[in-house]
């Protein structure tokens, strides 16, 4: 292998941000534990699932590389540096790279959709191959296209929708072929957490995306609120977690997510005492591990208890 080709491979590695795929494959662990803890673990399923997950992020992260760089808003940023901005990948290949993504997204996903929606009504199938289709659209259109969603505002939506509510509660009717109401409280725990991750990133850049047009809640809010919306968001996911803890179980393994408290708790804290968007940038790490952890040891604890 030459130095050439070793520098390309490190190139798109970079790009497609691996370090993000923690988090994105939390609220799929959660999911398919919960089934689990009721009975309907599936391998095959869980693996599709994360097999899925693994191209919309990548895909996500090629789209937002592209969507970012073509409108200038990674050309001062801080942290990591984008493919684009760097110039170490062309737009012309970045481009290629999205369209092959979004496609193999889109099979994964119907191959998912067959399968897990076997012996169900036709409309099933059909409503979650839709969905995978919008969840195409969503990972591409966040920074992408003269209307971006990212640039209006809307990312925490979207990533409490996918991250949330369509991580976890997919992959347990998939498994279970039926909706427990009560999963929607981890659910939504473990996508505002997630939302958490994106408002940090979104903190971090608060001077480039305004000068940029990206008015992200920090952009609207200011960098102190955006502290607090951090808070918020924290407390809010700890609620709805011990809500459904008291609600669904007396056994103490109910309450295994809590050993992950500690670790999320330390990245609101150093948020708090902080100013600078290269320390920030250091806290989205830690806290998608965490988010990992927390979702690992809900279902775990859940599938136990």
């Amino acid at each position: 292998m030459t130095n050439h080709d070793s520098t390309s491979i490190k190139s798109w590695l970079s790009a497609a941000r691996l370090r993000t795929l923690p988090l994105a494959f939390s609220c799929i662990l959660l999911g398919s534990f919960l089934a689990g803890s009721v009975g309907n673990f599936s391998w095959t399923i869980t693996i599709l699932c994360l097999l899925t997950t693994l191209f919309y992020q990548v895909l996500s992260n090629f789209s937002n590389d592209l969507g970012d760089g073509l409108k200038g808003t990674d050309n001062e940023r801080k942290g990591e540096a984008r493919a684009i901005a760097s110039g170490a990948i062309s737009i012309s290949q970045m481009k290629k790279a999205v369209w092959i993504f979004a496609a193999l997204s889109f099979i994964s996903g119907t191959v998912l959709s067959i399968l897990a929606t076997q012996g169900l009504p036709t409309y099933t199938t059909l409503f979650f191959i839709v969905l995978g289709t919008f969840a195409v659209w969503s990972a591409m259109s966040y920074t992408m296209g003269k209307k971006a969603y990212g640039y209006a505002g809307f990312g925490d939506v979207f990533v409490l929708i996918f991250f949330g509510y369509v991580g976890v509660l997919g992959p347990y009717f998939l498994q279970t072929h039926q909706l427990d109401f009560l999963i929607i409280l981890p659910a939504t725990s473990v996508g505002l957490l997630a939302t958490g991750v994106l408002n940090l990133n979104n903190t971090r850049d608060i001077e480039t995306d305004i000068k940029h047009g990206k008015m992200s809640i920090p952009a609207r809010i200011g960098r102190n609120k955006a502290k607090v919306y951090q808070l918020f968001l924290v407390l809010s996911s700890v609620g709805l977690s011990i809500l459904y803890s008291v609600k669904t179980t007396d056994s103490s393994w109910g309450y295994l997510w809590t050993l992950s408290l500690p670790l999320i708790a330390m990245t609101t804290i150093k948020l708090f005492k902080t100013n600078d968007p290269l320390q920030i940038d250091k806290l989205l790490k830690p806290l998608a591990i965490s988010t990992l952890l927390y979702s690992i040891l809900f279902g775990i604890g859940f599938w136990v208890a």
